[in-house]
């Protein structure tokens, strides 16, 4: 479509048009905006970011078709295309509705509380060896996720699937009239968004609006308020479970699982056992069926399943390298997202492993055209192509400094030089049948099977929430001290200098030195500073803190006249450390001297934000420290930023705000106030693998000094991870517990060096099974409080020989 054609779809107004240029990309985020005649910017004023704001640097950057709210000036714009709309979400709702309506092959629409992104890329597995398939890129399923991903749908596909999710009521009609499914999944019903409806029945019946027009759609009966639901409202249905009244009957066998469908018997083996996998699985089976696949083909797909790595995964590689690991599929539409994942990573040379693009749709030579283009737009400065049609296109990868090419990935692994690879950001992607796993297993540090997962979406959904609390115009510095809390301090200041935080906080100065290393460039207060680091923090322009008298006259005699910025910080209540009133005068007379001093801030620390119970106290630190900011700035013609909040401060008294706020733990989604703030998600996962699994008799002894000792007949299996990893010698005993595969197992006998034994007794797993020590399942406070400390602890105490992953979905 035309730009001009955007009036009539969208019922908004062009105000300007330039020149009716084509529409073909849709862009919502101004950081990964494609640039070029025929994207279109949807600039959306929400709560915490406004896109109208962006508008002149996109301007500046080439971009020349608007969509927007409300009246803007079109001088500023001289050859943009300009469409003024109500509200730029339902612009884009309106123009994706449009473009599905010029297809008619089959849609399966996917909702549900769990499990819908995992259905959908086991579905893709299952089904593309015989369709050309469009789907969501990642968990894309929102209002405006929905949207972006319908648009991706071409002439050449033959089949699609697409998820949606809602969190409150009349959102699924506006959805339901994009994806305009001929088929539906519902997964199942859980608590995820309870918050937002009534009660289950409420939500379940918002959900299924989605399928007001399926000819069929696939459930598990066994959920009975589902099923109830669905046959009131008289929807074609194909259902399964293990109840009688379900359209495929299940029963499990000592192999397997037992099927009974159409006056037809067979069996289906599941190369998994947790319920989950096997109601994921199952959803696709029935599908299948539906679609008239025969058994043998459904077992041999099955089969072939593998796990979904959902998010781009960041991990530490070799060389000081770091890899983006985006192995499962590689389309256009999942590239752009990988690219622009790393366009925003901080290392300078970037190095792009890319496999052959498989049911593209697109000529060869129009395919290797548009990667290169994208590309080029991110300055990659290495490509790595590998598949023969990339081989036979290099001309158009000229421009890139240095590129390599390579026939399959075997060829790969045994002709590359990977010591020529040298702290670079590296990303890794390629469709299903190269096995790029491979290649991420020579390129990824090794380590043993325990792993920290930082989730870098839950993550900035915390930043945002935090940001939504602030008054207009208060900076936020975000505290990265303690290897980011456990989580990675280089991958975490990534992100915020990507999101731009104000400053960001370390507690000493070789933290600071690391993150200049990677070329952080945000201010950086250190909080600890010593006297012995000074040269350090001078030469990585680092800002120390002044917390008495004796460290600013070393200082001033280090400094020798030299430009130096500093935070003051004052004592008010907290008696740790900062300067007292009485020391003010003294402090004054030598700022007063010394003018190559800049204060940059001034600040303090609330004893007992976190409790109510302190709020009197509270009130009292904050009256004193404006005495305190008074006096010294009465004497000084300076008026530095003033803050006294952390996380917990922000979230309990907006009163005390002032100029800046201080984000620590709050930011990786633990509520310190301990008032259970649904609102944040957590960001940690801390999982280990079973390396063993035994039975013992009943009297026998497990562990070092024989601490544990078996009641009944026990299952036990021994986890990779010991208090060399952090896991705590007081969790010993039964003390501690772990997930595995959704159940408690308690730990039996004493925690060692490196493994700990849990009795996993009536639950079903297998050696290589994930155990997962706090995260999903097992929130981080309930681990903290079995050994009667706080989440902080857990979090920092995790070692870092733990490998961290960072998971990535929209950051």
């Amino acid at each position: 479509m035309n730009f001009s054609e955007l009036e009539k779809i969208t019922g908004g107004k062009i105000i300007q048009l330039a020149a009716d240029r084509l529409v073909a990309n849709l862009v919502i985020d101004s950081r990964k905006a494609i640039i070029d005649e025929a994207s279109v910017f949807f600039a959306m004023a929400g709560p915490r970011n406004n896109g109208h704001d962006y508008l002149s640097t996109l301007y500046q950057l080439g971009l020349r078709q608007l969509v927007v709210e409300g009246k803007i000036d079109s001088n500023e714009f001289p050859l943009a295309n300009i469409l003024q709309v109500d509200s730029s979400v339902r612009a884009l709702q309106a123009i994706a509705k449009t473009h599905r309506s010029n297809f008619t092959f089959p849609v399966v629409g996917i909702t549900g509380s769990n499990g819908k992104t995992i259905v959908k890329e086991w579905l893709y597995q299952l089904l593309s060896p015989d369709y050309s398939i469009a789907k969501n890129p990642g968990s894309y399923n929102s209002q405006v996720g929905v949207p972006l991903s319908v648009w991706a749908m071409q002439a050449h596909h033959q089949f699609g699937i697409f998820e949606a999710g809602i969190s409150q009521p009349n959102e699924m009609q506006q959805l339901e009239k994009i994806i305009q499914p001929t088929l539906g999944i519902f997964t199942n019903i859980g608590t995820a968004h309870d918050e937002g409806f009534k009660n289950a029945r409420q939500k379940i019946e918002e959900k299924l609006k989605l399928f007001q027009h399926v000819n069929k759609l696939i459930y598990c009966a066994d959920h009975v308020l589902v099923d109830d639901a669905i046959n009131k409202l008289g929807i074609p249905k194909l259902s399964w479970g293990k109840e009688k009244n379900a359209d495929i009957l299940i029963t499990q066998t000592p192999s397997g699982f037992h099927f009974s469908f159409n006056e037809k018997q067979f069996d289906l083996f599941f190369p998994f056992s947790d319920a989950a996998s096997i109601e994921n699985a199952t959803h696709g089976v029935a599908l299948m069926l539906h679609l008239g696949y025969k058994t043998e083909t459904i077992q041999k797909r099955i089969n072939e399943l593998k796990p979904v790595a959902m998010r781009l995964q960041l991990k530490e590689g070799i060389n000081q390298c770091q890899v983006i690991d985006d192995t499962y599929n590689n389309d256009l539409a999942g590239l752009q997202i990988s690219l622009d994942f790393l366009q925003a990573q901080q290392k300078q040379k970037k190095t792009v492993i890319l496999s052959d693009l498989l049911q593209s749709g697109m000529s060869e030579d129009a395919l290797a055209g548009t990667i290169a283009s994208m590309l080029s737009k991110i300055q990659v400065f290495n490509f790595i192509g590998i598949g023969q049609s990339l081989m036979k296109h290099k001309k158009y990868f000229s421009s890139i400094p240095s590129a390599q090419y390579f026939s399959s990935t075997e060829e790969f692994l045994k002709s590359f030089d990977f010591k020529s690879i040298q702290d670079e950001m590296l990303l890794v992607k390629g469709a299903r049948v190269f096995q790029f796993e491979k290649i991420v297993q020579h390129l990824q540090r090794k380590a043993h099977g325990t792993v920290m997962e930082i989730d870098l979406g839950k993550m900035m959904h915390n930043l945002n929430y935090f940001k939504s609390k602030l008054k207009p115009g208060v900076k936020l510095m975000a505290m990265v001290k303690a290897f980011a809390y456990g989580s990675g301090s280089e991958e975490v200041a990534n992100l915020l200098q990507y999101h731009k935080v104000n400053y960001l906080g370390v507690a000493y100065a070789d933290e600071g030195v690391a993150l200049r290393k990677k070329n952080i460039s945000l201010p950086i207060m250190v909080m600890n500073p010593s006297e012995e680091s000074f040269a350090m923090v001078l030469s990585h322009n680092l800002e120390p803190v002044i917390y008495n008298l004796k460290m600013l006259h070393a200082l001033v005699f280090f400094l020798e006249g030299r430009d130096c910025p500093i935070h003051i910080e004052a004592e008010t209540g907290m008696q740790r450390l900062g300067l007292s009133i009485d020391e003010l005068p003294a402090v004054v007379e030598i700022l007063k001297k010394n003018t190559n001093l800049h204060v940059k801030s001034v600040f303090s620390h609330l004893s007992g934000a976190d409790e109510k119970a302190h709020d009197s106290f509270s009130g009292k630190q904050f009256a004193f420290f404006q005495k305190f900011y008074s006096q010294l700035t009465s004497s000084l013609p300076i008026k530095p930023l003033r803050h006294i909040l952390n996380s917990a401060g922000i979230l309990r008294l907006p009163d005390f705000q002032m100029d800046m706020v201080r984000l620590g733990i709050g930011l990786y989604g633990i509520d310190p106030t301990q008032e259970n703030d649904k609102a944040l998600q957590s960001v940690a996962t801390l999982k280990t693998v079973i390396s063993q699994i035994k039975k013992i008799n009943k009297g026998e002894t497990v562990g070092y000094g024989r601490m544990g000792v078996a009641e009944r007949e026990t299952t036990i299996a021994t986890l990779a991870i010991g208090y060399a990893d952090g896991f705590s010698r007081s969790f010993s005993k039964g003390k501690g517990m772990v997930s595995v595969h959704g159940q408690r197992a308690r730990v039996i006998g004493n925690v060692c060096m490196d493994m700990t034994m849990v009795d996993i007794t009536n639950i079903p797993a297998r050696e290589g099974d994930e155990a997962i020590i706090f995260g999903d399942g097992l929130p981080i406070h309930e681990v903290a409080a079995s050994i009667g400390t706080i989440a902080y602890e857990i979090l920092t105490n995790t070692s870092e020989r733990v490998k961290r992953v960072f998971v990535a979905d929209g950051v």
